[in-house]
């Protein structure tokens, strides 16, 4: 483990360090839980250059967001538990640099909640809900264009499709032949699924403040109330439109099997867990939604599904360059997943859907 020491002696931190211990469950930042000897904890993070190139942007995002939800929930119970709290450097700085250039942040720790790595209760998943309606809602005053574009078209379905072309033209790896069904039937729903990102560029939707990773795992629930306070992993918070975030919600949270299950028979749209993740959002996003982000709804968690299944593809073909993976199908078989879901998720459609003209 490297000795972060330097780094977090670098932090506005006081009080005498006990114990420094790696968090291996994140996928993309180095992670460890910094204890102090009064008990304190806090997290501190080094930003993945190679996926964020512009991390001092991030962590501006950061830094504004944080601010302006913290305002919104300080009269509330357990304020300090509701938005992510940035730990200042001792020359003032939201970040720190360590002797090579790479950017570190601190976090104070929050303590005494729950964090579910995937949704099959129908109680939990309107909890779900809630907390991603929450979080915009506390955003839906915050001017977006404030906020720096830190990964470039990261939702946008017309440079998805682009890449995939490119894809197929190039055929890296010869790949081609092997997934002429899978392409067939992604090319074919390009314009349904361009419904997104053509009213947000149409100005049928307004510019919002954007998650664009809204899984559970990345909401902190109160032990004891069960409730969903706290969003946490705002590296990729950008302006967007919120259908980004709710379609996220409804494509992780709504899928009966996991992200590379190779039985597509597996592979199903929960519509108990759809239709309470819609309710609980609702409850608590009904005040700011426009009537076609609300229309919008439900068809956002399809052009989700779509995305990541445009995506998965494309790296397939180009030879597994940006997800990692386990075996040589791997990309093929997480395409395969999101493909099945959009099916199910249009022969459950009917029922699915309804909400949005409620």
């Amino acid at each position: 483990m490297q000795d972060i020491h330097p780094i977090i002696n670098s932090f506005a931190i006081e009080g005498e360090l006990f114990s420094v211990q790696a968090n291996k469950s994140g996928h993309i930042n180095s992670t460890y839980i910094a204890t102090f000897s009064d008990g304190r904890k806090y997290t501190i993070q080094r930003v993945n250059r190679a996926v964020f190139p512009r991390p001092k942007a991030v962590m501006q995002n950061i830094h504004l967001i944080t601010n302006h939800i913290q305002q919104k929930v300080d009269h509330l119970p357990d304020a300090t538990k509701r938005c992510l709290s940035l730990v200042p450097s001792k020359t003032g700085e939201h970040f720190t640099l360590d002797e090579d250039g790479e950017l570190w942040r601190a976090y104070c720790y929050i303590d005494e909640v729950d964090v579910f790595p995937f949704l099959d209760d129908a109680q939990l998943a309107y909890r779900f809900g809630e907390a991603v309606g929450t979080f915009q809602a506390y955003l839906a005053d915050f001017p977006a264009e404030q906020l720096s574009t830190t990964i470039e078209k990261f939702h946008h379905m017309g440079h998805r499709y682009a890449q995939l072309r490119e894809a197929m033209l190039n055929n890296r790896v010869n790949r081609l032949n092997a997934v002429e069904a899978e392409v067939s039937y992604l090319l074919g729903e390009e314009k349904r699924g361009m419904a997104l990102t053509n009213a947000l560029e149409s100005g049928e939707v307004p510019l919002r403040v954007t998650h664009n990773d809204t899984k559970i795992s990345n909401i902190l629930f109160d032990k004891k109330t069960k409730e969903g306070i706290c969003m946490i992993d705002l590296d990729t918070v950008m302006g967007g439109t919120i259908l980004f975030d709710t379609g996220d919600m409804l494509r992780t949270g709504s899928i009966t099997a996991s992200e590379d299950e190779q039985d597509l028979g597996k592979v199903h749209c929960d519509a108990a867990l759809f239709t309470a993740m819609l309710e609980g959002y609702r409850a608590k996003a009904g005040s700011f939604l426009t009537q076609t982000e609300t229309l919008l709804l439900a068809e956002s968690g399809r052009a989700t599904t779509q995305i990541m299944a445009v995506r998965f593809l494309t790296d397939y073909l180009n030879g597994d360059v940006y997800y990692h993976t386990e075996h040589p199908t791997h990309n093929l078989d997480r395409a395969r997943t999101q493909i099945a879901l959009m099916q199910d998720l249009d022969r459950k459609w009917d029922e699915i859907a309804h909400q949005e003209h409620l």
